[in-house]
């Protein structure tokens, strides 16, 4: 379909039944998607052939820490989004405009890692056209603009989604929508442990290539088994919002990399390599030589982790059962063992910056013993998590943004589609 078609077509209202479904404003959305192809003219021509595709952020609902001892977690797609405007070319060239960055550029001839593009967009486009390759699967050239509103330091990963968008589009424009979602994840995964060069597990990829609720037990690192849960979120007049503390992560990373290493000590000390591999009771019974050898904390960060990955299989459950409520329950559990066993709340190195601690009694002074509210993602600055009430959400809002700004509060819907196609 011409460019010019395509924008007809937003502007007469025949995606509106897809925008409903994906997003909770759909007029924004058509301009959204207009500008857009507004953007694709300038950098590409407006006598172009284009789709819509898009690919959603996520967010980490169950299993806080869990996934790199081999653990289980829930996470789900959210409304927020990477989107493109593509036009496929022959030239066997990938060029990508995104919003705000320079163009990336690559040759689909020459998939081998490129230590200049390391950590660098350009990596994650050609690691997904080489393991995509690898597969079996045809690949080839293609113009692209795109641009998001999954904001950085959400938690929500940005890059898991635009990897992801990139996986769809090879995938419908090349191969008739045959990839699925499982191995768009995992192309995602490799190009950003082997071409992008961070070591990061598949659980933000898997949520938005898959969409709606999925959970996954990474206890077989190579094959993890992923479960898709329906769900109706939408029913159950509760809106989830990721507060954003403007906390500061400079400087963080040490603070990071201590919950891993702390919670693989423990393991190493029963000859595991994660806790996922030790025996609950056995730790339980070592414990006062575990302190002597690993540190309190350590043993602390290690009980979360054996609460939390059995949390996150019963808030799956609870959802795949219909009850909203007992699922609003161990949200709230998870949170209170995050602040109290695993320490991510606020760090260690600065005591004295608490917004996350900020925000959670803010949460909790406005809901009560109603919806649920926990730390987000990494933890340490950044956002938390909440289901509030939709009778409380204004209430909510007013005293988030009261103290951390107009705009920290982003009220978000779970959406059912994940890495996708929007023209037909």
């Amino acid at each position: 379909m011409k460019l010019n078609e395509i924008k007809n077509c937003l502007s007469d209202g025949q995606f509106s039944e897809i925008f409903n479904v994906l997003y909770t404003d759909i007029n924004e959305s058509v301009e959204r998607y207009s500008n857009a192809c507004d953007r694709f003219a300038h950098y590409f021509g407006e006598d172009r052939d284009v789709e819509l595709f898009s690919a959603p952020g996520r967010t980490e609902v169950g299993g806080n820490h869990t996934d790199h001892q081999l653990g289980c977690v829930l996470a789900g797609g959210v409304n927020l989004d990477v989107i493109a405007v593509v036009s496929k070319n022959d030239e066997g060239i990938v060029r990508i405009k995104s919003k705000g960055f320079d163009m990336d550029v690559i040759d689909t001839a020459e998939l081998t890692p490129v230590e200049s593009e390391k950590e660098r967009s350009s990596s994650l486009i050609r690691g997904v056209c080489a393991r995509i390759k690898e597969l079996g699967y045809d690949i080839g050239g293609f113009d692209a603009y795109t641009t998001s509103n999954v904001f950085k330091g959400s938690g929500l990963s940005s890059s898991a989604a635009f990897e992801v968008l990139v996986g769809t589009i090879i995938s419908y424009i090349y191969n008739d929508g045959k990839i699925d979602a499982v191995t768009i994840a995992k192309c995602s995964q490799y190009a950003e442990n082997v071409f992008f060069g961070k070591p990061s597990g598949l659980m933000d990829q898997m949520a938005s290539s898959v969409g709606g609720f999925v959970g996954i037990d990474f206890g077989d690192k190579e094959n993890p088994i992923i479960e898709k849960v329906d769900f109706d979120f939408a029913a159950q007049n509760h809106s989830l919002c990721i507060v954003n503390t403007g906390g500061n992560h400079a400087d963080l990373t040490c603070e990071y990399a201590a919950v891993p290493e702390e919670m693989r000590n423990v393991a190493e000390y029963f000859g595991k390599t994660a806790l996922r591999q030790v025996d609950e009771a056995e730790f339980y019974a070592n414990m006062a030589e575990i302190r002597e050898k690993c540190g309190d904390r350590a043993v602390l960060r290690s009980i979360h982790f054996f609460d939390d990955n059995r949390r996150a299989v019963e808030e799956k459950k609870a959802l795949q059962n219909g009850d909203f409520n007992g699922f609003l329950n161990l949200v709230r559990e998870s949170g209170r063992s995050s602040f109290m066993f695993l320490q991510n709340v606020y760090a260690a190195s600065a005591p004295v910056e608490q917004g996350l601690s900020i925000a959670l009694a803010l949460s909790g002074k406005v809901l009560g013993d109603r919806g649920a509210y926990r730390v987000h993602g990494g933890g340490f600055g950044g956002t938390i998590q909440a289901f509030v009430p939709n009778d409380l959400l204004e209430s909510y809002i007013n005293t988030i943004e009261g103290v951390f700004g107009k705009g920290s509060c982003y009220v978000l819907k779970i959406r059912p589609l994940g890495g996708t196609k929007i023209s037909k």
